[in-house]
């Protein structure tokens, strides 16, 4: 009698987790409708259309938040409006999902090179040598956007500093 209370609790667990896992969905299926907003979000981005395909980009993520395609379309959209550090925060997002993205570690890695952090780009292209060796083009075209250096504005921006620091007067 006394073990009944204990089995019955044991056995209510077991049966609720086993129903939670089942009906969850694998990483690999990404909601169709997300994936069709990403679709429309990209012919705007090709059309030219930045917020619109920010908007509908955005939308495809809140519908599925697993759609690692949409993070990285959405970061190329940010590095295109020259926002570096947007883009390697989404950059990062798509790396979470999958931490051997080739597409993702290298435009994070040229987003990187763009705000100026040349080492970490770096750790970035040795990163994509591990994971394709040496002739894979996207390392290849990241060690050429380190080669080439940060804009000339994220190298002045980092190394210069006020002459007079601005005193309130009273």
């Amino acid at each position: 009698m006394r073990y009944l209370s204990v089995t019955v609790a044991i056995g209510l667990t077991l049966v609720s987790l086993s129903t939670s896992l089942s009906g969850q969905r694998p990483d690999d299926q990404i909601d169709p409708r997300s994936i069709a907003l990403l679709e429309r979000g990209k012919a705007a981005r090709a059309a030219g259309n930045l917020a619109g395909a920010n908007d509908l980009i955005e939308t495809a993520l809140v519908v599925d938040p697993r759609n690692r395609g949409a993070f990285t379309t959405l970061a190329e959209i940010a590095r295109v409006q020259d926002l570096p550090g947007k883009a390697i925060r989404l950059y990062r997002e798509a790396l979470t999902i999958e931490p051997n993205d080739v597409a993702a570690l290298k435009g994070q890695g040229e987003a990187l090179v763009q705000k100026g952090a040349v080492e970490r780009a770096k750790e970035n292209l040795a990163k994509i040598r591990t994971i394709c060796g040496a002739t894979c083009g996207e390392g290849a075209a990241l060690a050429a956007s380190i080669a080439k250096g940060p804009p000339v504005r994220a190298v002045a921006a980092a190394t210069t500093t006020p002459d007079k620091v601005p005193t309130a007067k009273n």
